[in-house]
């Protein structure tokens, strides 16, 4: 990674946000990482499960969308071109449809000079090229509908979870913690990025988009005039890949927001303790305590203090008041 795109948000207060779980962002995060070399964190299961719907030849057909120096992907055959609205199946209709002209005058005028290596067989066989690369787009995903369905408890919390940082006046909390990749202070995000720039959003609307992939999924469009998208690992995708079911019981406003493992720690911080007496209360390890304490500090909720060899935590008075809010 060469460094951050950096997005300045502009007072929280004025923002606009939402979310929407998109299938072609999931998609675009799979094929990345089982097919592309971009990690994205995904679990070997679901590489193997990938790379088995992928029809063969699937490789090569992605390798101008992921090529190690510089990678592009025109709108018109992107997953995400419809954000945010459409599904994969809508979006593999287009592609069917899509004129090769189209795709070609886009390269141009994304590479006015030469076209790269990598986008010269395309060029050469545009047609052949569109029809592979939208059956194996349709055929991964076939494959891993069944997924995405099983994901759909989580991404009902992850839509309440975003409403609930909205109305409580607590982006700032969600934006620190929708990603370990991303970094939020000051107004703006930090985004991991190969061709890092800087953004402002000037007004438009912020469209949050948790994937179903992995742990590091990481991706955005910061160029739309209408809106911008950022897409991140959504929230309890472990639990999935463990195969194990959504607890019922979502209706804990803290834990919507924060989680429930923060949400436990913020909760058990009522006075000063021990970094190991919290960790024995939340039934956490040192190492993923350290994790979250940090995450927590940094939005403002705790605080952390060395008194000869223990480090105590306590809660500050803005994390007196979201428990208060939320509780």
């Amino acid at each position: 990674m060469h460094g951050y795109t950096h997005l300045r948000l502009g007072p929280l207060d004025q923002l606009r946000v939402s979310v929407t779980a998109h299938q072609g962002a999931t998609l675009l995060s799979l094929l990345a990482d089982a097919l592309g070399g971009r990690s994205q964190g995904v679990p070997e299961r679901w590489r193997a499960l990938v790379r088995q719907a992928a029809p063969e030849g699937s490789g090569a057909v992605l390798a101008p969308l992921f090529a190690p120096a510089y990678s592009v992907i025109p709108d018109s055959i992107t997953p995400t071109a419809c954000m945010p609205d459409g599904d994969v199946a809508s979006q593999c209709a287009l592609l069917a449809d899509l004129s090769p002209d189209t795709l070609l005058t886009e390269l141009e005028t994304e590479f006015p000079e030469f076209v790269p290596p990598q986008w010269q067989p395309v060029v050469e066989r545009p047609r052949e090229w569109l029809r592979a690369y939208a059956r194996l787009l349709g055929s991964v995903w076939d494959q891993f509908r069944p997924v995405w369905r099983g994901a759909g408890a989580l991404l009902h919390r992850e839509t309440e979870r975003v409403g609930t940082a909205a109305v409580s006046g607590n982006l700032d909390v969600l934006l620190g913690s929708v990603s370990s990749r991303f970094r939020y202070g000051e107004g703006s995000l930090r985004l991991p990025d190969q061709q890092a720039g800087d953004f402002s959003l000037d007004g438009r609307r912020l469209v949050l988009v948790p994937i179903v992939s992995g742990s590091g999924a990481s991706m955005f469009a910061l160029d739309r005039p209408d809106l911008v998208w950022i897409g991140y690992p959504m929230p309890g995708v472990g639990r999935l890949w463990e195969n194990c079911t959504e607890p019922h019981g979502g209706t804990d406003a803290l834990a919507l927001l924060l989680g429930p493992r923060r949400a436990a720690l913020l909760r058990a911080c009522e006075e000063p303790l021990t970094m190991g007496e919290i960790a024995v209360r939340i039934g956490c390890s040192p190492a993923t305590l350290t994790y979250h304490c940090a995450q927590l500090e940094q939005a403002g909720l705790l605080q952390r203090e060395r008194r000869g060899q223990q480090v105590r935590l306590w809660r500050t008075e803005r994390g007196h008041s979201v428990l208060d809010l939320l509780s």
